[in-house]
């Protein structure tokens, strides 16, 4: 079993080349894994322009824009092959691609969303900011059970064949303004947040991606 991730940054590329090369490096991973060779684990990072994505259970109603309307602000909508509803991306938002053989790691796909909310709270937790999950909806959240919760990293997946694609949004330096064009992910009484608004200063991108590759490398080799 390769527990080997290989860091992959592809810096800021448009979203529907990135869910291209993604489509090219998931379907070669399940070839080698059809013909019972070795197979590869990858960690993408990259950020997007400005895109709204759906999900294949998402309602197309939590985009609260129309076409003219998305062409103002120089966004993007594309419908996806993900799990989950509708997220942003945009820059300053560290966007990570796993495409991980989860054999690899003898894990099922519900440990491997939990392991990356770990990642992602364990991050958090070195800059002093307590996240944790919320019942009922993936990825990470602050201030769960109050009426000030809010999201920092929104998680959303595809797998066959226990490969995986597309994976989660870490909000470092977005611009938070973008949301309050969607119900993000489905959600109309939750709010998102930032690392840069939680801490009051612009983070460096670079430090935070080095950090997280480092975590991921630990939580994934057990």
């Amino acid at each position: 079993m390769n527990k080997v991730i290989r860091p992959v940054d592809w810096g800021l590329i448009e979203y529907n080349q990135a869910w291209k090369e993604q489509e090219s490096i998931f379907a070669q991973t399940i070839s080698h894994k059809i013909q019972k060779l070795e197979t590869d684990n990858y960690l993408i990072f990259c950020e997007h322009p400005h895109v709204y994505t759906l999900g294949k259970s998402g309602d197309e109603q939590n985009l609260l824009l129309n076409y003219i309307q998305l062409q103002a602000n120089n966004a993007q909508f594309v419908h996806t092959n993900r799990g989950g509803d509708i997220t942003y991306h945009g820059p300053g938002q560290i966007v990570g691609y796993p495409i991980f053989d989860l054999a690899n790691f003898g894990i099922g796909l519900k440990e491997y969303i939990h392991r990356i909310e770990s990642c992602i709270i364990d991050l958090l937790q070195q800059y002093n900011i307590e996240s944790e999950r919320l019942e009922g909806a993936t990825g990470v959240w602050l201030d769960t059970g109050t009426n000030k919760a809010r999201k920092i990293c929104a998680i959303g997946v595809r797998s066959s064949r226990y490969v995986t694609m597309h994976g989660f949004a870490l909000n470092i330096n977005t611009d938070l303004s973008y949301f309050g064009h969607i119900n993000p992910c489905g959600f109309t009484d939750k709010g998102v947040t930032s690392l840069e608004k939680e801490l009051g200063e612009k983070q460096d991108m670079e430090r935070v991606k080095a950090a997280l590759l480092e975590i991921f490398q630990k939580k994934f080799s057990i």
